[in-house]
């Protein structure tokens, strides 16, 4: 289906699907658009950016003993929190953005991310940072992030991916910076200054982005359903929504590990920041090209292969990585493709859903990485021994490739076949004969 229309509802799963609808203004694809990217840029630069850079937060937290009562499951816990509570809330966001428009719930994210920054500041005991650095913070990022996602797609049909690619790669840009940031805080200043000097940054730059965003939803008219249950029944979005799932399964695992890693490798402090650093300068650099490319070679497409290809990196690369040079290797290149969800996520639920589905599909599927999100990875680890990191690393590897395949049969489903669902029939077929 063309971008720049929308589908109706649901319907079954044999049945033709219902003609679409054009957009009564479609996209203008450039102009102030081009603003809303710069705008989008600054929101992921200092909410997943920041957010990236809590292995920094984690790597200190293990080699320190600054709260003495916590264990390494505590903090890996805080830093998922981060993350699922910013998706757990997004259909009560959805709504809110739908009844108050963009920029009130965005505001109030500011204000809850600021005071989380400030209270972790001050925090003595574990159950602080819980409040504060996991769940406040957290509260402040699904504020911020949820009603600005669906914008550039608002803005932008040829060039949607390629949109989204600059402007995602603020999270990368933004993780570089604070990787380096937080470190040279933390050892030259103090953990609370560093949370402090963050909580000014992070405030001042988001209100610039609030007061230049700008959504289309006058010619949109998207429903902004918060859980909207015709889609959840359709095939397509169960292939979306498991992709999704596998691949935060592997990217949460990736993220949250290589810096620890890094460590039980025998590479310093300063090396496994500069190891967490250079993932994000893959982000900066990778997220565009695979933008432009997926425009042009189609969204599902690229973005199956990449997350395939961070898969077999995960084996090919990650694991026998001894030395701190191929581990920089290893950062650059799985940073570049990595979170290619992030990415493609808004452009493959328009061609999924239709354009004005967008808000109500992409509040499923911060439901639906909810739970990855919440995974412990440092779970998975075996203290003592030889290789501590070799199940996460399987398990990264093996969650990319399944999450791959499931594109693979979205694309498949979107040209007449169905791989998954037609096997199983004839399977039945045969068992029955």
């Amino acid at each position: 289906m063309r971008d720049d229309q929308t589908e109706l509802h649901t319907f079954p799963v044999d049945a033709e699907p219902p003609q679409p609808q054009f957009d009564i203004d479609p996209p203008p694809d450039g102009g102030y658009g081009w603003v809303q990217v710069g705008a989008a840029f600054l929101i992921n630069c200092f909410t997943w950016g920041q957010t990236a850079s809590y292995s920094i937060y984690l790597a200190h937290y293990l080699s320190s003993n600054q709260f003495p009562t916590a264990t390494p499951i505590d903090y890996a816990l805080i830093g998922s929190l981060q993350f699922a509570v910013s998706l757990l809330i997004a259909p009560l966001v959805t709504v809110a953005a739908r009844k108050f428009s963009t920029q009130p719930p965005m505001l109030l994210g500011i204000l809850l991310q600021t005071i989380g920054f400030i209270t972790a500041s001050y925090a003595s005991k574990i159950w602080h940072l819980y409040l504060s650095q996991g769940l406040l913070i957290g509260l402040g990022l699904g504020f911020i992030f949820v009603p600005s996602t669906p914008i550039l797609s608002q803005w932008f049909s040829k060039k949607r991916s390629l949109a989204i690619g600059i402007s995602s790669a603020g999270s990368g840009v933004g993780g570089l910076l604070f990787s380096f940031g937080i470190q040279a805080m933390i050892d030259n200043l103090s953990l609370s200054w560093a949370f402090r000097i963050t909580a000014i940054i992070c405030g001042i730059m988001n209100l610039l982005a609030v007061a230049l965003i700008k959504n289309r939803n006058a010619a949109i008219k998207p429903p902004m359903i918060g859980f909207d249950r015709k889609l959840l029944v359709r095939y397509d979005v169960g292939l979306m929504l498991a992709w999704g799932f596998l691949s935060m399964l592997g990217y949460m695992v990736l993220l949250y590990s290589l810096p620890s890693f890094s460590e039980s490798i025998g590479l310093d402090k300063n090396q496994a920041a500069a190891i967490s650093a250079y993932l994000n300068l893959g982000i900066a650099i990778g997220r565009p090209m695979i933008g432009l490319t997926s425009d042009r070679l189609g969204r599902i497409e690229v973005s199956g292969f990449m997350t395939f290809f961070c898969g077999l990196i995960c084996f090919a690369i990650w694991i026998p990585a001894r030395v701190y040079g191929v581990t920089i290797f290893f950062a650059i290149v799985s940073g570049a493709v990595v979170g290619v969800f992030w990415m493609t996520v808004a452009p493959i639920a328009v061609e999924v859903a239709g354009l004005n589905q967008v808000p109500s599909l992409l509040s499923l599927m911060w439901l639906t990485i909810f739970l990855p999100i919440l995974l412990i990875a440092l779970k998975l680890r075996r203290e003592g021994a030889s290789n501590e990191y070799l199940y996460p690393q399987i398990f990264a590897g093996l969650s990319m490739i399944l999450a791959s395949l499931c594109l693979l049969e979205l694309w498949r489903h979107k040209h007449g076949t169905t791989l998954f669902r037609d096997g199983l029939l004839n399977w039945r077929r045969t068992a029955q004969v």
